[in-house]
């Protein structure tokens, strides 16, 4: 999927549609000492892998993407919805797209 890295999107700061920029958000480690997490690796821990399944290998494909957008007006980062998943994704340079 190729993104321009620069929008013309609504800001919900200065109320009316300007220039972004498109960036990737980082996206933060799974936290592993939750008490919900120690609970469930609490159950793994038991007889073989009762009561549950080991979920060993069964990740999703892809990771879900998140796009961040800062307003060059009054440089407030936002996201918008909560990310998708994609195999492939590039930035399309300024450049790129004055020549198309």
């Amino acid at each position: 999927m190729i993104i321009p890295k620069t929008q013309t999107r609504f800001c919900r700061f200065c109320r009316k549609h300007t220039k972004h920029t498109v960036e990737e958000a980082k996206r933060k480690p799974r936290r592993q000492n939750t008490k919900s997490q120690r609970r469930f690796l609490r159950k793994l821990a038991g007889y073989g892998s009762f009561p549950k399944e080991n979920p060993k290998g069964r990740e999703k494909p892809t990771k879900k993407l998140d796009l961040r957008y800062k307003c060059s007006v009054c440089n407030k980062k936002h996201n918008v919805g909560e990310g998708f998943r994609v195999k492939k994704f590039e930035l399309k340079a300024p450049e790129q797209e004055k020549k198309k």
